[in-house]
């Protein structure tokens, strides 16, 4: 026996059957020139409804990758921002270490230029290692003004003989009594002298400092052996002499 399938008011149409009766309608509404104002609605009514779940599936796609972009932006600025940070800490390190080379190397300077100027002010022995052998304003026919003018230093012939300051020379050659000699004005004023030398090492106008060697000792003009005849003056000439033992003292050297 054949069964007939059940239609009419005791079966729904199935969606595939209800699209195409819309459709199908549609396209005779469409030929016949007569389009209805609920016909178009309601297919679009239909198709939005079949298609809801894509719909939210691609809006919930959107916004993930939105987040996602804006984490990732996040992330970048915030490592542009470290980097940033770095360079600028990278930079205030360097800054501050050139900053202490140059305080370091400014305070090595100037303690340089302080060691000269107490180097330049110092006063040394005439003679290194030596004694006074003959003293100051010793009485004798050997000495025209009937005294010593100056101190003797024991010294070997060539032994080297130094400035015992800064100063400028004003006489380097022979001193007829004194010999070989070298007369020195001192940065102070005064003036020493150096004689009976067997060489000369310096020339008039020379700027010279403390224990630079300026000649050999020996024993030119009027003397009774190789030693150094060393004065302190007030003045270039003859004359103007003072103790230059206590000349020597009063500027820290010890003799």
């Amino acid at each position: 026996m054949a069964f007939t399938r059940a239609t009419g008011k005791h079966r729904r149409p199935s969606r595939i059957s209800r699209a195409t009766t819309r459709t199908a309608g549609v396209a005779a509404l469409t030929t016949t020139g007569v389009i209805g104002t609920l016909a178009a609605p309601a297919l679009a009514a239909e198709t939005a409804v079949e298609q809801s779940g894509l719909t939210k599936a691609v809006t919930i796609g959107d916004a993930v990758a939105e987040q996602v972009d804006a984490q990732a932006a996040a992330q970048a600025q915030a490592a542009a921002e470290a980097a940033a940070e770095k360079a600028a800490a990278e930079r205030a390190a360097r800054e501050r270490a050139e900053e202490k080379a140059k305080e370091e190397r400014e305070a090595k300077e100037r303690a340089a230029r302080e060691a000269e100027r107490k180097r330049l002010m110092s006063y040394v022995a005439p003679i290194s290692g030596s004694y006074v052998s003959t003293g100051y304003r010793t009485g004798g026919s050997v000495w025209s003004s009937g005294t010593h003018t100056g101190v003797d230093f024991h010294a070997a012939s060539g032994t080297s003989v130094h400035a015992v300051g800064s100063g400028t020379v004003v006489e380097a050659g022979w001193g007829g009594a004194y010999g070989n000699n070298i007369v020195i004005k001192m940065n102070d004023g005064t003036y020493t002298q150096y004689g009976h030398l067997s060489s000369i090492g310096v020339s008039v106008g020379q700027q010279v400092t403390p224990g630079q060697q300026i000649g050999l000792s020996g024993s030119t003009g009027n003397s009774t052996g190789p030693h150094l005849h060393f004065e302190a003056r007030t003045s270039a000439e003859y004359g103007s002499d003072i103790d230059p033992v206590a000349y020597l003292r009063s500027h820290g050297v010890k003799i």
